[in-house]
């Protein structure tokens, strides 16, 4: 007498069948790929950081050359009418490559966290997002204000405008940049340091360091320009923070599946 044949339930083993199974679909699959994401999003968001302070530190140094608010009217005019006003027009199409890589780093750890916490605080979380476009914008408007003088003069034959008017146009770049870009940074920074120790991927001591580094930014009334290489020099900081203990979330992971 013939065997019954054996049906697709009967010939699927328990372990294939099993939840904790190691292939794509079971739960050892999915914890191996949100590991491996996680991984590649603080690669990523090091890699734009980075990035984005190296292009802009690169502009300020050239911005730097302009003249000071204090200058004389013959120290202003005879910047604008030699040849260093080259650098300036440099810088001044730098600034765009180094906010758009800002903003990538911005929505690269933004992805970080929520791989960790998929729901991150409300409040910091909209503050995060929106001071980053802000710092960007303001810094977009004050850079273009402070380095317009200088794109006149380089690319068209028009006549330079009197000291008065370049001083009055430097004031508005400044005031852009170190009274309400600064305070966009320091915002940036007061909220990314909440979300990323309530990910858990930022560690205490530089928890501590980031929250002193904000305030700063949100009072600080000065107009030297190491108070605007704070904000990058933070990123280059917490983007070699994050893609170190990248490593270590994977090293996590990859226990808990053996464990398990």
């Amino acid at each position: 007498m013939a065997e019954p044949p054996i049906t697709q339930s009967q010939a699927t083993s328990p372990e294939a069948s099993s939840p904790n199974r190691s292939g794509p679909g079971g739960r050892l699959g999915r914890r191996r790929i949100a590991a491996s994401d996680t991984v590649r999003l603080a690669r990523l968001t090091s890699l734009t950081g980075i990035l984005f302070a190296a292009l802009f530190v690169l502009s300020l140094i050239f911005f730097y050359t302009t003249p000071k608010l204090s200058a004389s009217d013959d120290e202003i005019t005879a910047f604008y009418s030699g040849g260093s006003t080259i650098l300036v027009t440099v810088g001044l199409y730098l600034v765009p490559f180094a906010g758009i890589i800002f903003l990538w780093h911005a929505h690269a750890t933004r992805l970080l966290i929520k791989s960790r916490t998929p729901a991150p605080s409300a409040i910091p979380d909209g503050l995060q997002l929106v001071s980053g476009v802000l710092f960007v914008v303001l810094l977009f408007a004050g850079m273009a204000s402070a380095g317009s003088v200088a794109l006149l003069k380089d690319l068209t034959n028009a006549p330079l405008p009197s000291a008065d008017f370049i001083r009055g146009v430097l004031a508005v770049g400044y005031g852009m940049v170190f009274v309400y870009a600064i305070r966009g940074a320091g915002m940036y920074a007061l909220a990314t340091t909440t979300l990323l120790r309530q990910a858990g991927i930022m560690p205490t001591w530089l928890g501590v360091v980031s929250y002193l580094l904000a305030i700063f930014l949100l009072v600080s009334t000065t107009l030297h320009p190491v108070v605007v290489l704070l904000l990058p020099t933070w990123v280059v900081i917490v983007a070699l923070v994050v893609f170190i203990r990248a490593g270590r979330v994977n090293e996590r992971a990859a226990s808990e599946r053996q464990s398990a």
